[in-house]
């Protein structure tokens, strides 16, 4: 690994908008913004919500832009959205960009759709005016703040789609924003594939992997797999790793593991918060599973990281709600790929562009609960197959998952100057 020089960027500075910052919930953000910093990008982070994690990943103490914070609700800071409106309504843009908000609030008659308006006037004030590029993570509120505002400045505006914020978008809503924005990436090929059906201009859509900075998830000594189920002392440790909400599946993940042989020996710990965990604790006391089901909470990276490291299978059951939600790529399948954790999940949105059902994982179809309590078997009782789709995984991930691929992209986009394409995440 070459040391990284200091970059001089020929980019000028970018407005991330995000809808929360930060959240250990989103290291592909974080890692993204750090790996442009250090190519010389030059980011000012807006935030619409203030952070609610009680812990931050190691990543977030070292990008060097601070947040700042958006009225959360306007009610709250009445006085800034009012001194905003005032600024900017004589601007030239303020009266298209009104009218862009009132024809989306003729369809969507909501107080989101109103406090979305009222983020954009106070960012439009209070963005310094060396900014003329506002980009989005996420395609559905951040992105409405991120366009209300760059029409009020007259600037260029782009956007990162990811999952729920695509898929629970209604069309008319998506089809506007693509054909208003300056260009868009995306992370898995289903989202190419939907959002260009959408857009009159589809080769502004690009495909960019989050991937992985490979010196953060540095990997473990090769350990021979030996539990099979068998001991009580000795169960195969699961892991699952991700918010406790319905596209992440754990109600169907834990209905499929009562239905394990009684005989067999496993411990699964999930880690992350989400609404859900009281519910999810409720149903695993009720199937009788309590004992074997261990909540950890939001961890940081390193605490996650060692937690990889002391399983034996990792457990993802991704599904479609009913609202459309869906993951997109998830990182901490990547992540655990990076420690030669087999992984087990559902064949969904860009899970297989990453897994190789057989080959480098295993994957389900969603919602098939035999199929998941099969594999789930299969698995607990195989620690060769375990070894051997670990491995598998581990090299796919390294060759095809790397950040530095999508950093480059992403470079391009934000126009920082070509000498600087050699930098930081080789």
């Amino acid at each position: 690994m070459t040391s990284p020089e200091v970059p001089v960027s020929t980019a000028a500075p970018v407005a991330f908008i995000l809808k929360g910052y930060p959240r250990l919930s989103e290291t592909f953000i974080a890692q993204e913004i750090h790996a442009l910093e250090k190519r010389g990008l030059d980011i000012r982070i807006y935030s619409l919500r203030h952070p609610t994690d009680k812990h931050r990943h190691p990543i977030h103490q070292e990008i060097t832009a601070d947040p700042h914070y958006l009225p959360e609700y306007l009610y709250q800071e009445p006085l800034r959205v009012v001194r905003s409106w005032m600024a900017v309504r004589a601007m030239a843009g303020y009266k298209t960009a009104f009218r862009l908000w009132l024809g989306d609030l003729r369809r969507d008659m909501s107080f989101n759709r109103i406090r979305r308006f009222g983020q954009a006037l106070v960012l439009a004030h209070e963005l310094p005016e060396d900014i003329r590029r506002i980009h989005a993570h996420f395609l559905h509120t951040p992105a409405s703040v991120a366009r209300y505002a760059a029409h009020v400045l007259d600037i260029a505006w782009s956007c990162s789609a990811h999952a729920k914020d695509i898929w629970t978008s209604p069309e008319w809503e998506l089809r506007e924003k693509l054909d208003d924005c300056d260009w868009l990436v995306t992370c898995c090929r289903s989202n190419v594939t939907y959002l260009s059906g959408l857009a009159k201009r589809p080769e502004r859509i690009e495909l960019v992997y989050h991937g992985l900075d490979f010196s953060r998830f540095s990997p473990p000594e090769k350990i021979q797999q030996d539990r099979d189920g068998s001991s009580v002392a000795q169960p195969v440790r699961l892991i699952s790793v991700g918010r406790a909400v319905k596209k992440k599946g754990y109600s169907e993940l834990f209905t499929a593991l009562s239905g394990l042989p009684g005989d067999l020996n496993w411990h699964l710990e999930h880690v992350g918060g989400g609404e859900l965990i009281p519910a999810l604790k409720s149903q695993a006391a009720a199937l009788g599973l309590d004992h074997k089901i261990t909540f950890a909470g939001a961890l940081p990276q390193e605490q996650v990281l060692a937690r990889y490291r002391k399983s034996d299978l990792f457990v993802l059951n991704s599904v479609i709600t009913d609202d459309g939600d869906r993951d997109g790529l998830p990182n901490v399948l990547m992540e655990a790929q990076s420690q030669r954790l087999a992984c087990l999940s559902t064949g969904i949105s860009a899970i297989p562009e990453l897994i190789e059902d057989g080959i480098s994982g295993c994957l389900v179809p969603p919602g098939d609960d035999e199929a998941l309590i099969g594999c789930l078997e299969k698995l607990i009782t195989s620690p060769a197959l375990r070894q051997s789709l670990g491995d598998a995984g581990f090299v796919r991930v390294h060759e095809h998952f790397d950040l530095g691929q999508g950093i480059k992209q992403l470079s391009r986009r934000f126009a920082i100057g070509v000498d600087n394409l050699k930098q930081a995440v080789d």
